[in-house]
């Protein structure tokens, strides 16, 4: 049986998750966070059924690196949960003949639980633990995860209930501004990474932080912060083609991939149009706001080719860029 402190740690859970709200991806991501201390796993996933592939929408972890992966329905552990509708365990990913072994490596678990997420009578999903540690998880883990899978999907249920969106839009846009999370653009970024390598065209990869935004909060109120925020994922959404994903990323993050690309030359093009789209202030309440932004541009193939290595040179030049921004008068 769960420990009366496990148990505790889940009515924490559920009090945050009310807090959050309808925010569906963020009760998702919240979850995998706190499956980590709860049963004393290595990684956590919520995969999402997606067209015949299983679609990692949050991870933590181990797993978090894999945000946006993709395994086949048909040959993974969480497909056959999917199938199903029950509780899976792998003891040994090494030797079990029904995981996909090649993601299992990729991740660098050993062992799992994988349990259903239902949603309006249908299996739709899976909350999964994992550990590098063969035979790591027990009963009383089973029962904890269990508890936590019937959050999600209540959660589920009611993020979607009075409103006309689907439930995979929900996961994968964020609630406050509409745009894609950071969940839907690494799962486009890993897309876009597979074409490039593929095609050999060029794609555009911008990550962006909003200048400013704390001191507007600590000097005018959230109000004011809330609203600047707002203008400017709308005026980048305003920006981007039809082609291109608009994300944000969390807090004051947000990033752009953009495809297809004419050229290299193409993705400087768009960074000064949302620079330009960004100058002229923001009234609320008759006051003025800048919305201020620090860009960093990377473009496939000829920056790299893997994600990782792709995300941390976009921060160094936006960081860069930051650091202009404060030196000049």
């Amino acid at each position: 049986m769960p420990s009366r402190e496990q148990l505790l740690q889940v009515i924490n859970i559920q009090t945050e998750i009310a807090k959050l709200g309808l925010d569906l991806g963020g009760v998702m991501q919240y979850v995998v966070e706190q499956t980590l201390p709860l049963i004393d796993a290595d990684g956590a996933a919520i995969e999402l059924a997606e067209e015949g592939d299983m679609v990692y929408r949050a991870a933590s972890g181990i797993a978090a690196p894999q945000l946006g992966l993709r395994l086949k329905v048909g040959a993974s552990l969480s497909g056959l949960c999917i199938k199903t509708g029950e509780v899976l365990a792998c003891i040994d990913a090494a030797t079990d003949t029904r995981v996909d072994l090649a993601a299992c490596n990729k991740v660098g678990l050993r062992s799992m639980l994988v349990m259903p997420l239902t949603y309006q009578g249908a299996t739709v999903g899976v909350l999964k633990a994992v550990s590098r540690h063969v035979g790591k998880f027990q009963q009383p883990d089973i029962t904890l995860l269990n508890m936590l899978s019937e959050v999600v999907a209540a959660a589920m249920y009611f993020s979607v209930k009075y409103d006309s969106d689907n439930l995979f839009f929900k996961a994968t846009h964020d609630s406050m501004t509409g745009l894609a999370n950071r969940a839907l653009f690494m799962d486009r970024l890993h897309n876009a990474v597979a074409r490039a390598k593929r095609e050999q065209l060029p794609t555009g990869l911008l990550m962006m932080d909003m200048d400013g935004l704390k001191q507007i909060n600590d000097r005018h109120g959230h109000r004011a912060g809330d609203a600047v925020l707002l203008e400017f994922a709308k005026r980048l959404q305003q920006t981007t083609r039809d082609t291109d994903l608009a994300a944000r990323l969390g807090g004051d993050e947000f990033g752009v991939i953009l495809t297809p690309l004419e050229n290299p030359e193409a993705v400087t093009a768009a960074l000064l149009r949302i620079e330009a789209a960004m100058a002229p202030p923001l009234t609320f309440e008759s006051r003025n706001y800048q919305l201020q932004v620090s860009i960093g541009a990377v473009v496939l193939p000829q920056d790299g080719m893997e994600p990782d290595q792709l995300l941390e040179l976009a921060d160094k030049r936006m960081y860069a860029a930051k650091n202009l921004h404060k030196n000049q008068p």
